[in-house]
């Protein structure tokens, strides 16, 4: 009954906290998540508080906020939207996984940390983060913008990549060596295969057997169909974020549609215990020594990043702003790059500090994205805009001399 009673003071107090920081964040103008992750930080293991009572309860919060981020995102796209994405964005996906994955690979290796690490870093600085991007260009009122479609294409195309990528470093991070991982990356083309086939051609059929006419029902049988196939997707050794996902594309229509509104709260929750969750596990003490490498790792990553929107907006057309637009917004990482390194730590095949080195490479991202958005709005950034554009315009009508 002790333990009961302290579980209940510390979830709550935390949960309370977190409302707070919420707000905070919202009034600044900042995305809350490095809130959480500091919070997580100073409660965590070596923090100024260490929360012990409430640790399983955040542990396994963890793991349903990581299938509901991945829930929420399959939502928002269907099988079709996300085949004819994949088709026109496959060149700018192919250069966004080049210029972004390979930095983060390069540091862990200059960092001893091994070919292993070198992979998970990869992956971590590789993936934008859905969630804040989206928020940045509704804060921002760019939904409707010529480029936001190059931006949620880029995007379509990491969170497929995920499908792929994260059941082979969960093979990598528990060591089953190359025919196991190779199996298990088998059994993960086969299992996407398979939910697109059907999503395309069955859909209908999975939504009609939901009822978006009643949302308790609908709410029961949704997060039901998606914690089962999770956990047989992780049975699989595929994961469970990815047969999230995978249910999301699946449902179409009013029943995507009701289900999004139903789940939007619950994802905010236990997303919000999965950040914190991450900061808890993470101990700040190691931050110091990771503290250089993690803002190197984000100067360049950013410069990458910003290459990659900006080059696949050039290729559809897109005029100089947008292409700035588009590139800066890609900036933030977030919840993708958090799961990566919460495999890794679970696993605790690669090094402590390569959590400390996430942690602070997300704070620093998902903290100046927002700012760096906002740039190609200033009139500064206009002016300079239009200079280089007609610059490189007079550039292109000079003949060249003989």
């Amino acid at each position: 009954m002790h333990d009961f009673t302290n579980l209940l003071i510390q979830v709550g107090a935390l949960l309370f906290l977190l409302g707070l920081l919420g707000r905070l964040g919202r009034r600044i103008g900042l995305s809350p998540i490095p809130l959480y992750l500091l919070a997580g930080l100073v409660l965590g293991h070596g923090g100024v508080l260490e929360l012990h009572a409430s640790e399983e309860f955040f542990a396994i919060g963890a793991e349903i906020g990581v299938i509901l981020l991945l829930l929420m995102l399959g939502l928002e796209y269907s099988a079709d939207e996300l085949v004819g994405n994949l088709r026109a964005a496959a060149p700018a996906g192919v250069l966004d996984a080049v210029l972004n994955a390979l930095p983060g690979a390069a540091f862990a290796l200059l960092l001893g940390w091994g070919w292993v690490a070198a992979v998970v870093l990869g992956g971590i600085t590789w993936i934008s983060s859905s969630g804040v991007i989206a928020k940045i260009l509704s804060d921002l009122g760019r939904l409707g913008n010529r480029e936001t479609p190059v931006v949620l294409s880029v995007l379509v195309v990491e969170d497929l990549a995920m499908a792929f990528y994260l059941p082979l470093v969960t093979a990598l991070l528990a060591g089953v060596g190359l025919v196991k991982g190779g199996v298990a990356l088998g059994v993960a083309v086969l299992t996407v295969v398979v939910v697109l086939v059907v999503a395309l051609r069955y859909g209908d059929l999975v939504s009609r057997a939901m009822s978006a006419d009643h949302p308790e029902s609908l709410l029961l049988g949704v997060l039901g169909l998606t914690l089962l196939v999770a956990g047989v997707a992780a049975k699989l050794q595929v994961s469970a974020a990815v047969g999230a996902f995978l249910v999301g594309i699946a449902l179409s229509g009013p029943v995507a549609h009701h289900a999004t509104e139903l789940l939007t709260p619950l994802r905010d929750l236990f997303a919000a215990v999965f950040f914190v969750f991450f900061g808890l596990a993470t101990d700040p003490r190691h931050i110091p020594p990771v503290l250089l490498p993690a803002v190197l790792l984000a100067l360049v990553t950013i410069a990458t990043k910003t290459l990659t929107g900006y080059l696949a907006a050039r290729r559809v057309g897109i005029t100089e702003p947008g292409r700035w637009r588009a590139g800066l917004t890609l900036v933030p990482r977030g919840e993708f790059s958090i799961v990566i390194a919460g495999l890794a730590v679970s696993a605790g095949t690669v090094s402590p500090k390569l959590a400390a080195l996430a942690a602070t490479y997300v704070l620093i991202t998902v903290v100046t994205g927002p700012v760096l958005a906002r740039l190609p709005d200033a009139a500064w950034f206009k002016r300079w805009s239009r200079r280089r554009a007609a610059t490189q315009q007079a550039g292109a009508a000079t003949p060249d001399r003989p």
